[in-house]
């Protein structure tokens, strides 16, 4: 029996207006994921303990590389590839099935060792829990990546929103039972699970008999350089967590984690994009002039949307993490206002792999993702005897220096350079960091003393309104709203 993911839909009609509505729906469907991970912190957070959230993170900072070392960078290569065929996918498959196995064995046998790092006893059987998520994602990495080659996004948003909802629902029902930290660990290994039977059930390709020929060598060699970098940046996401565990301990911790959870929410919402650019953007490399502009309507159009949310969060993110988390999580608060100064150039400095990936250079990408770990070891360890706010200071100022650097290097094979670049986001960055700067000066002049409800809707609507009227009567940005506007109508609309 044929499948359509092993044909090479580069040629296939209307193929800007599907990667359109595949990027509108993977954000609307990231929206509606974080919608939902805002809820279920809100709630877990008014029943559990900072210090639950606090044991979690210990172990997951050092598990949570589970779905980007496993797959070998695979997902990205079989997406990106031109031709690929049934035997060399099921070759993949059972080789991240068998990555994912050795490492739930080995995280799971070294779990006293985790245990005896932090001189925590309860982390050992949390390392436990938490090793299978090494291995039920490989169940499914293949079959998701055909998914993608194949452009069938609102399908894979379907089963990433419904694993998620799901795995949300008995979590809380967990908490509010009493399970304590452990309905918090068993978050990630339900939503793994249910999204492999979700991928399982669509999909309707089985992995057959291996075929090992010289193009699986190649894949993997592509995506050898990929997980490169995405092990680097995992280092680069996670060892302030470790650290500050080891030397804060587990409450301090609690109120990091959790000022980073709704800050990566707010992030991860562009995240979806990555399966939809790369797979979009590959098959315009015969038209580097097409190519570019695609690539420059979608980053202009998400850094258009994404940056006021981060300046409006910098204002008003301690009045929204009082109001949602109650008081005891004010400290959280102030955190979240440091490090969502990042989040305008955080968004643009996340979107250089649709770049390496367009341009066939993974190690390219591997080898800043080296730089980029190094350089934030150092501002970790710049910002760690000051504490969590100390850290979250300095990984602002470190992103805010290096993501034009970051793209210029990344753009380079395809043709873009520095000038394309500051077109196409520096407006929207620094109208959301001037409009940041108004919001401050007004919070602790006009609203100082406010409830937080107060300052929450009376900054969020100064800073959107700014924003706004800055973009369309100073820059004349008003591409994005006519974008999402024709969407909306679902009339025909071109990336270029």
């Amino acid at each position: 029996m044929g499948y359509p993911y092993f044909d090479d839909p580069s040629s296939s009609e209307g193929l800007h207006r599907r990667s359109l509505r595949g990027g509108a729906i993977s954000v609307i469907a990231q929206g509606v994921s974080v919608v939902v991970q805002v809820v279920s912190t809100i709630v877990l957070a008014r029943i559990l303990l900072p210090e639950d959230f606090g044991l979690v993170a210990m172990v997951s900072a050092v598990t949570g590389f589970a779905s980007i070392f496993v797959d070998l960078g695979t997902r990205d290569a079989v997406a990106q590839r031109g031709n690929v065929k049934e035997g060399e996918v099921s070759a993949l498959h059972w080789i991240t099935l068998a990555i994912g196995l050795a490492f739930t064995l080995i995280t799971a046998l070294g779990s006293p060792l985790i245990a005896r790092f932090y001189e925590e006893p309860r982390v050992e059987y949390i390392a436990i829990a938490l090793s299978s998520t090494f291995v039920l994602p490989a169940l499914y990495f293949q079959q998701y990546a055909l998914m993608r080659r194949a452009l069938m996004f609102q399908t894979l948003a379907l089963i990433d929103v419904g694993a998620t909802l799901l795995a949300t629902i008995v979590t809380i029902v967990l908490a509010y039972r009493g399970w304590g930290y452990w309905a918090l660990v068993w978050k990630p290994v339900l939503t793994a699970l249910f999204t492999a039977l979700g991928v399982w059930f669509t999909c309707g390709w089985w992995p057959k008999r291996p075929t090992f020929t010289a193009n699986v060598k190649e894949l993997l060699g592509f995506g050898l350089n990929v997980t490169g970098f995405t092990l680097a940046d995992y280092v680069a996401r996670s060892v302030d967590r470790v650290a500050l565990g080891y030397t804060a301990g587990p409450r301090q911790l609690g109120y990091y984690q959790n000022a980073f959870t709704v800050y990566d929410n707010a992030l991860y919402v562009c995240f979806p994009l990555h399966n939809v650019a790369t797979a979009t953007l590959s098959k315009l490399r015969d038209d580097m002039a097409a190519l570019r502009r695609a690539w420059s309507t979608a980053l202009s159009s998400l850094t258009y949307f994404a940056a006021p949310a981060f300046a409006i969060l910098a204002v008003a993110g301690q009045d929204l993490v009082v109001l949602l988390l109650g008081s005891k999580w004010q400290s959280a608060g102030t955190i979240l206002s440091v490090i969502a100064i990042r989040g305008p150039a955080h968004v643009v400095e996340r979107t250089l792999g649709w770049l390496h990936i367009t341009a066939g250079r993974p190690e390219r990408w591997r080898n800043w993702g080296v730089l980029n770990c190094i350089a934030t070891l150092v501002a970790l360890g710049c910002g760690l005897p000051f504490g969590a706010l100390g850290v979250a200071t300095a990984y602002a100022v470190l992103t805010s220096l290096l993501f034009i650097p970051a793209l210029v290097y990344a753009g380079k094979p395809l043709g873009i350079r520095i000038g394309d670049i500051l077109r196409t986001v520096g407006p929207q960055v620094v109208t959301a960091l001037g409009t940041a700067a108004v919001g401050f000066l007004v919070r602790h002049t006009l609203l100082q003393g406010a409830s937080p409800l107060v300052g929450l809707l009376a900054l969020s609507t100064l800073c959107g309104a700014l924003y706004l009227a800055t973009m369309t009567f100073v820059f004349r940005e008003t591409r994005p709203l006519t974008l999402a506007a024709s969407l909306l109508r679902k009339r025909k609309v071109s990336l270029d």
